[in-house]
């Protein structure tokens, strides 16, 4: 039987944009934190209209604002007005987590820094996510996931072939390891929270945790250790461990060990590879990996990918398939452990989406269910937090609060989302 939600109960403040500090919150919303996330007035966070630059891919849904900000209430707040900070110091007195990006000096500016909020509840856990840490020459210069978490963590000069450029990773890639990076942080404070009944401050950033995940690289280099030229599938340094492409145009990426040379020459029909003396031990196919590799090139091309993942499964040798995000979709392997979930509310063409890498058994996640709207929760989330009707409209007369969605707005928005 599923325990209750672990974070039930939990209240969270999302006071960030684009994707690492709102993926961290809907991380936290999927086991049942209640998350507000307060967005300026007019066009709302920015992030609800990049799905329609290019390169991203074309759909009538916003589809990258439902991925990680479901599951949340919207709350308008100008924070430039000068009644806003009434809204902010209630909410941080209601609030567990508050968790933002805003560049330092902006954070300044409006009055959100830790030093600003802690003040007012000394159980907060203040989480921020920068793009190159909070000291150092950068410390207030904007970073994106691309220019900090994949190229200057090294992560970009490793991820192309010999004579080619750098080229850009997928949008967000770099952002949503981050905001596992963060979801971490919050959580260790919580933890310590329990032991302590103090909250605290928890921060990481883009390049830090692109770093991490180059870590093996970077920890060579401070070993003085001796890099290879960048990677040349016509002539790797192994050319069992090598993509390779089947008659139906598929790429195939191949690990197979040195041990299982035999059993590998069979799986793939070409047993004469074994009194072959070019490829006699693991040095002479080592140093005759270009000749092996353009052997490999023929023989993977003369066959479907169907017959390789057979023969080569059989033996006992490891393979991937280089999927498209059409396929990866239908995949098993994340339909069957919940990795590709329903979403509820979003129309015929959201019907589905990505849930988070976290799982905990005999723990439900909170069934996914439509981002929100632009001030959708307005009233709700200011009446909750104890402001009477009058007050409520005394904020919309100054400007402080964006106002409730308009019935013809909601029915426009509802028709381009297909609801």
């Amino acid at each position: 039987m599923a325990e209750e939600n672990i974070f039930s109960g939990l209240k969270v403040v999302d006071m960030a944009s684009f994707i690492a500090g709102p993926g961290a919150t809907t991380i936290l919303g999927e086991f049942g934190a209640d998350v507000i996330k307060v967005e300026p007035p007019g066009a709302g966070e920015p992030y609800r209209k990049l799905y329609a630059v290019p390169p991203h891919p074309e759909a009538e849904v916003n589809y990258a604002w439902h991925v990680t900000n479901r599951n949340k209430r919207s709350l308008g707040l100008n924070l430039k007005s000068k009644r806003a900070g009434e809204v902010v110091k209630r909410l941080v007195e209601w609030a567990d987590v508050f968790v933002t990006n805003y560049p330092l000096p902006v954070r300044q500016r409006l009055k959100v820094t830790y030093e600003d909020v802690a003040p007012w509840n000394a159980r907060l856990i203040y989480a921020d996510v920068t793009g190159y840490g909070d000291r150092g020459p950068d410390a207030d210069a904007p970073g994106f996931d691309v220019t900090a978490y994949w190229a200057r963590s090294g992560l970009l000069s490793l991820l192309h072939e010999a004579g080619c450029p750098p080229t850009l990773a997928p949008s967000g890639s770099g952002d949503h390891a981050t905001a596992v990076g963060l979801y971490a942080a919050i959580v260790t404070a919580l933890y310590r929270r329990e032991r302590t009944g103090r909250g605290g401050h928890v921060t990481t950033s883009l390049i830090a945790e692109g770093a991490w995940s180059v870590a093996v690289y970077l920890q060579a280099a401070l070993c003085g250790a001796k890099f290879y030229p960048p990677y040349d599938r016509t002539n790797p340094s192994n050319a069992l461990i090598n993509t390779y492409q089947s008659s139906e145009g598929t790429w195939i990426v191949l690990v197979a060990r040195d041990s299982q040379w035999a059993r590998f020459t069979t799986a793939i029909g070409q047993p004469a590879l074994l009194d072959d003396v070019r490829f006699a031990d693991p040095a002479r196919r080592a140093a005759q990996a270009a000749e092996l590799t353009a052997i490999l090139d023929r023989v993977f091309r003369s066959a479907p990918l169907a017959h390789w993942r057979e023969q080569l499964v059989q033996a006992g040798i490891t393979l991937g398939v280089v999927q498209t995000p059409q396929q990866v979709i239908e995949d098993p392997a994340l339909l069957e452990n919940g990795v590709i979930v329903p979403i509820d509310g979003g129309g015929e063409q959201l019907t589905r989406t990505v849930s988070s890498p976290v799982h905990v058994h005999g723990a439900a996640k909170v069934p996914a269910r439509r981002a929100p709207e632009l001030g959708e929760h307005d009233e709700e989330v200011l009446g909750q937090l104890g402001f009477a009707p009058r007050d409520i409209a005394a904020l919309r007369m100054s400007g402080a609060v964006a106002g409730a969605v308009a019935p013809e707005q909601a029915t426009a928005a509802a028709r381009r989302e297909g609801r």
